[in-house]
């Protein structure tokens, strides 16, 4: 199923119809959808869909030419195993037509071959860039993608556009899940985040039943996939799964991840650095500070995996799901607060609601916290979420309590916002999940 990918598909035909050879880098993590937007892409188009795999590099040139051959009908292509070459015969064979060539999960290629982007920048500067190809490279290596765009790439200025997919949002978590309750919805996001492979395979269950199921389950492709994923992109997964749990338990400066892992100062930040490049861990400062910020798990699933499945792994692998899942459902209900207040600043971010606010930050300071601050034109307005069922008094008192809070700033105007799951008799300060939902789903 292909949705809610309007913006992507848009930057492509309209690259599509620039009248010039194209050289475009497509990369995101894996599962994020890239393989199904450059697909529905090539439709209607000529071209070639091309999946590079951790082959030899001669079998993967085979299939290449393979290819070139149903493309172009010259048969001459089979007899040719150098990339650059085959690139070379392309150009001549297209001319001024219009093609389409994908080559997908490049980063095999790059590892089979350090030097292919060299190869590239020959074919491109010598035959390609005066064809009209559409050449896309992309990949799933989000470390080995950024190399191709660096200054001191092959192809520094050969490109002509790039695109990083990124997860869905909650309104594209909306339109895969038409029929859902907007409390499943927060659930969903909560668990699994906007990666479209995983909401696939969830697809039909209710939000406890899908974790039950899909990922406390030996077998299930959930069950090991932040594992699966860290050993694809990282030398010592070992430590950066130790980084994760730590910030899974809560331990969120730099000086508390190093007292639990017992890395010092300069490892642990080189790890957390490529973390953060990988969008898997993130880091937040509190509203109108530069320092004492906090790191998180940016990743919605590994947070949940994390926290949930790699403490109780060993539990698992011998079958003892029901006396997993009875630890698991003791914080679930935390669990989905936290999430829905993340939730919350993510859709005032991304101006889903708007109040024409200029940035979006969380506040602390010692034992006080505001899940969110907007900084307005005019003045400041303070958020708190509550994933709770509240009466109007109920309502009521924790918007007094968020004013209090709110006395440690200087604003010329301070405005006030409860969301929370339910509330009976909402005033203008208040929204719920029925608000939410209008909002999201545009009814």
């Amino acid at each position: 199923m292909f949705v809610n990918r309007k913006r992507e598909l848009e930057f492509l035909e309209r690259k599509w119809r620039e009248s010039k050879a194209q050289l475009i880098i497509i990369y995101g993590r894996r599962r994020v959808g890239k393989t199904m937007l450059l697909k529905e892409f090539l439709k209607g188009k000529k071209g070639v869909y091309f999946l590079a795999t951790a082959d030899s590099l001669l079998e993967n040139t085979r299939r290449l030419s393979e290819k070139f051959v149903e493309l172009t009908g010259r048969e001459y292509f089979k007899d040719v195993n150098d990339i650059g070459k085959l690139l070379q015969y392309l150009a001549e064979e297209i001319r001024e037509e219009r093609i389409c060539v994908i080559i997908d999960e490049f980063q095999y290629l790059m590892s089979l071959n350090p030097g292919i982007l060299s190869v590239l920048q020959r074919a491109w500067d010598e035959h390609l860039k005066d064809t009209n190809v559409f050449l896309v490279l992309c990949g799933s290596s989000i470390g080995m993608m950024e190399k191709t765009m660096e200054y001191k790439s092959p192809l520094y200025g050969r490109r002509t556009g790039q695109w990083k997919v990124e997860p869905f949002d909650i309104r594209g978590i909306a339109e895969m899940f038409p029929d859902e309750s907007m409390e499943n919805l927060v659930k969903i996001y909560a668990v699994f985040g906007g990666i479209p492979y995983y909401l696939d395979l969830i697809r039909g269950l209710e939000p406890e039943e899908a974790i039950r199921e899909k990922v406390l389950q030996k077998g299930e492709v959930l069950y090991e996939e932040p594992e699966f994923l860290l050993r694809e992109e990282l030398r010592e997964p070992r430590v950066y799964k130790l980084i994760l749990k730590g910030l899974s338990l809560g331990y969120e400066s730099l000086g508390e991840l190093m007292n639990y892992t017992g890395l010092d100062r300069g490892n642990i930040s080189k790890y957390i650095e490529i973390l953060e490049r990988l969008d898997l861990v993130g880091y937040e400062l509190p509203y109108g500070k530069r320092k004492r910020g906090r790191y998180y798990i940016k990743d919605n699933f590994f947070n949940f995996w994390f926290r949930f499945v790699y403490p109780n792994l060993n539990d698992l692998e011998i079958g003892l799901i029901d006396e997993v899942w009875t630890k698991i459902e003791r914080d679930l209900n935390q669990y989905y607060g936290q999430m829905f207040e993340r939730l919350v600043r993510e859709m005032f971010k991304l101006k889903i609601m708007d109040f024409g606010q200029r940035s979006v930050s969380r506040w602390w300071h010692r034992d006080k916290e505001i899940d969110a601050v907007l900084e307005l034109k005019d003045g400041l307005m303070f958020v708190e979420v509550k994933w709770k069922k509240l009466k109007r008094g109920e309502a009521e008192s924790i918007l007094e309590e968020l004013k209090r809070k709110a006395e440690a700033f200087n604003a010329k105007e301070k405005r006030f916002l409860l969301i929370a799951k339910e509330i009976k008799g909402k005033t203008s300060e208040m929204l719920d999940l029925r608000d939410l939902e209008e909002i999201i789903r545009g009814r």
